[in-house]
Protein backbone atom coordinates (compact mmCIF):
# COMPACT_ATOMS: atom_id res chain seq x y z
CA UNK A 1 0.00 0.00 0.00
CA UNK A 2 1.36 3.05 -0.92
CA UNK A 3 1.42 6.09 1.32
CA UNK A 4 -0.49 9.52 0.81
CA UNK A 5 2.31 12.19 0.37
CA UNK A 6 3.96 14.53 3.22
CA UNK A 7 4.41 16.89 0.54
CA UNK A 8 3.37 18.17 -2.76
CA UNK A 9 0.93 20.12 -4.89
CA UNK A 10 -2.13 21.18 -2.22
CA UNK A 11 -0.27 20.11 0.61
CA UNK A 12 2.48 22.42 1.11
CA UNK A 13 3.05 25.96 1.76
CA UNK A 14 5.44 28.43 2.96
CA UNK A 15 5.05 29.54 6.95
CA UNK A 16 7.59 32.08 8.58
CA UNK A 17 8.85 30.63 11.33
CA UNK A 18 11.64 31.59 14.12
CA UNK A 19 13.76 28.50 15.41
CA UNK A 20 14.76 29.31 19.31
CA UNK A 21 17.06 27.29 21.12
CA UNK A 22 17.96 26.42 24.84
CA UNK A 23 18.53 29.91 26.65
CA UNK A 24 16.72 32.24 23.59
CA UNK A 25 13.36 30.19 25.39
CA UNK A 26 13.71 32.33 28.07
CA UNK A 27 15.06 35.60 26.60
CA UNK A 28 12.24 35.40 24.04
CA UNK A 29 9.19 33.60 25.57
CA UNK A 30 9.64 34.62 29.75
CA UNK A 31 10.74 38.21 28.68
CA UNK A 32 9.24 38.88 25.50
CA UNK A 33 6.04 37.17 24.43
CA UNK A 34 4.45 36.34 27.28
CA UNK A 35 4.79 39.54 29.45
CA UNK A 36 3.02 41.67 26.34
CA UNK A 37 0.09 39.77 26.38
CA UNK A 38 -3.22 41.43 25.97
CA UNK A 39 -5.60 38.80 25.56
CA UNK A 40 -4.89 35.59 26.45
CA UNK A 41 -2.11 32.94 27.21
CA UNK A 42 -2.67 29.24 26.48
CA UNK A 43 0.16 27.11 27.96
CA UNK A 44 0.39 22.93 27.47
CA UNK A 45 3.18 21.41 29.11
CA UNK A 46 3.21 18.15 30.63
CA UNK A 47 5.27 19.21 33.73
CA UNK A 48 4.38 22.52 35.72
CA UNK A 49 6.96 24.21 38.19
CA UNK A 50 7.97 27.52 39.97
CA UNK A 51 9.87 29.48 37.78
CA UNK A 52 12.34 32.42 38.96
CA UNK A 53 12.45 35.01 36.59
CA UNK A 54 14.61 38.62 36.66
CA UNK A 55 12.41 41.51 38.63
CA UNK A 56 11.48 43.81 35.94
CA UNK A 57 14.32 46.40 34.27
CA UNK A 58 13.54 49.92 36.32
CA UNK A 59 12.66 47.86 39.47
CA UNK A 60 14.35 48.09 42.19
CA UNK A 61 14.03 44.18 42.62
CA UNK A 62 15.82 44.67 39.62
CA UNK A 63 18.85 46.58 41.00
CA UNK A 64 19.17 44.04 43.80
CA UNK A 65 19.72 41.32 41.31
CA UNK A 66 16.37 39.87 43.16
CA UNK A 67 14.66 36.99 41.10
CA UNK A 68 10.41 36.91 41.56
CA UNK A 69 8.17 34.03 40.57
CA UNK A 70 7.51 34.20 37.18
CA UNK A 71 3.06 33.58 38.70
CA UNK A 72 3.66 37.44 39.39
CA UNK A 73 4.17 38.33 35.89
CA UNK A 74 0.56 35.95 35.30
CA UNK A 75 -0.59 38.07 37.95
CA UNK A 76 -0.29 41.11 36.04
CA UNK A 77 -1.42 39.77 33.40
CA UNK A 78 -4.85 38.47 34.92
CA UNK A 79 -5.15 42.08 36.54
CA UNK A 80 -5.83 42.95 32.88
CA UNK A 81 -7.96 40.48 32.22
CA UNK A 82 -6.22 38.59 30.03
CA UNK A 83 -7.62 34.93 29.85
CA UNK A 84 -4.55 31.94 31.41
CA UNK A 85 -4.96 28.91 30.69
CA UNK A 86 -2.54 26.05 31.61
CA UNK A 87 -3.46 22.07 30.35
CA UNK A 88 -0.64 20.31 32.13
CA UNK A 89 -0.67 16.31 32.79
CA UNK A 90 1.79 15.78 36.33
CA UNK A 91 0.53 17.36 39.51
CA UNK A 92 2.43 21.07 39.44
CA UNK A 93 5.96 21.02 41.87
CA UNK A 94 4.82 21.96 45.87
CA UNK A 95 6.85 25.78 44.96
CA UNK A 96 4.20 26.28 42.19
CA UNK A 97 1.75 25.02 44.14
CA UNK A 98 2.62 27.37 47.13
CA UNK A 99 3.11 30.46 45.30
CA UNK A 100 0.13 30.27 43.61
CA UNK A 101 -1.62 29.58 46.79
CA UNK A 102 -0.62 32.57 48.14
CA UNK A 103 -1.78 34.67 45.42
CA UNK A 104 -5.82 34.28 45.67
CA UNK A 105 -6.70 36.39 42.85
CA UNK A 106 -4.59 34.92 40.33
CA UNK A 107 -5.47 31.69 41.56
CA UNK A 108 -9.47 32.56 41.05
CA UNK A 109 -8.40 33.99 37.20
CA UNK A 110 -5.86 31.10 36.22
CA UNK A 111 -7.74 28.23 34.85
CA UNK A 112 -5.46 25.03 35.21
CA UNK A 113 -6.68 21.36 34.21
CA UNK A 114 -4.66 18.73 34.46
CA UNK A 115 -4.92 15.14 31.79
CA UNK A 116 -2.66 12.61 32.13
CA UNK A 117 -2.19 12.59 28.40
CA UNK A 118 -0.53 15.97 27.69
CA UNK A 119 2.73 15.73 26.04
CA UNK A 120 2.69 18.58 24.09
CA UNK A 121 4.10 21.78 24.53
CA UNK A 122 3.03 24.91 23.42
CA UNK A 123 2.64 28.62 24.11
CA UNK A 124 -0.17 30.71 22.14
CA UNK A 125 -0.74 34.62 22.98
CA UNK A 126 -3.51 36.29 21.91
CA UNK A 127 -4.53 33.92 19.28
CA UNK A 128 -1.31 35.74 17.37
CA UNK A 129 1.58 34.19 18.32
CA UNK A 130 2.73 30.58 18.48
CA UNK A 131 5.72 28.77 20.36
CA UNK A 132 5.58 24.88 19.37
CA UNK A 133 8.21 23.01 20.73
CA UNK A 134 10.30 20.40 23.65
CA UNK A 135 10.44 22.95 26.73
CA UNK A 136 7.80 22.08 29.73
CA UNK A 137 6.79 25.18 31.50
CA UNK A 138 9.75 24.82 33.92
CA UNK A 139 13.02 26.49 34.90
CA UNK A 140 14.66 24.14 33.28
CA UNK A 141 12.96 23.63 30.29
CA UNK A 142 12.25 27.46 29.27
CA UNK A 143 16.46 28.16 30.21
CA UNK A 144 15.72 29.94 33.26
CA UNK A 145 18.69 27.95 34.83
CA UNK A 146 22.35 28.30 34.43
CA UNK A 147 23.79 27.44 31.44
CA UNK A 148 24.97 24.31 32.78
CA UNK A 149 21.83 22.99 34.57
CA UNK A 150 19.42 24.23 31.93
CA UNK A 151 17.78 21.43 29.31
CA UNK A 152 18.57 21.31 25.70
CA UNK A 153 15.75 22.40 24.22
CA UNK A 154 14.77 23.31 20.83
CA UNK A 155 11.12 25.33 18.99
CA UNK A 156 9.67 27.53 16.85
CA UNK A 157 7.58 30.41 16.91
CA UNK A 158 5.24 31.75 14.19
CA UNK A 159 2.73 33.67 13.92
CA UNK A 160 1.54 31.52 10.53
CA UNK A 161 -3.07 31.69 11.38
CA UNK A 162 -3.18 28.27 9.73
CA UNK A 163 -0.81 26.75 12.44
CA UNK A 164 -2.39 29.00 15.24
CA UNK A 165 -5.46 28.03 14.49
CA UNK A 166 -4.67 24.01 14.04
CA UNK A 167 -3.07 24.40 17.34
CA UNK A 168 -5.30 26.67 18.95
CA UNK A 169 -8.29 24.39 18.19
CA UNK A 170 -6.37 21.16 19.34
CA UNK A 171 -5.91 22.63 22.32
CA UNK A 172 -9.30 23.32 23.05
CA UNK A 173 -10.35 20.24 21.93
CA UNK A 174 -8.52 18.81 25.13
CA UNK A 175 -9.29 21.51 27.46
CA UNK A 176 -12.77 21.07 26.57
CA UNK A 177 -13.00 17.48 27.61
CA UNK A 178 -13.49 16.39 23.57
CA UNK A 179 -11.48 13.54 24.29
CA UNK A 180 -12.34 12.46 27.39
CA UNK A 181 -14.72 10.20 26.69
CA UNK A 182 -12.95 7.41 25.12
CA UNK A 183 -9.71 8.11 26.76
CA UNK A 184 -8.34 4.27 28.36
CA UNK A 185 -6.82 6.35 30.67
CA UNK A 186 -9.89 7.00 33.24
CA UNK A 187 -8.30 4.78 35.59
CA UNK A 188 -5.93 7.42 36.57
CA UNK A 189 -7.45 10.45 35.32
CA UNK A 190 -7.36 13.38 38.33
CA UNK A 191 -10.49 15.05 36.94
CA UNK A 192 -11.76 13.76 33.67
CA UNK A 193 -12.80 17.05 31.82
CA UNK A 194 -16.72 16.43 31.48
CA UNK A 195 -16.49 16.83 35.19
CA UNK A 196 -15.52 19.93 35.47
Amino acid sequence: MSQPPIFGPGLSRSVSLRLIADADHYTVLVQQVIPRAKVSVWIATANVKELMVEAPIGSTARARGRYISLLETLQGLADRGVDLRVLHATDPSRAFRAELQRRTSLRRKMQMRQCPRVHLKLVAVDGALLYLGSANFTGAGLGAKGGNRRNFELGVITDDDVLLDEVQGRFDSIWRGRECGACRCRGVCPKPFEQV
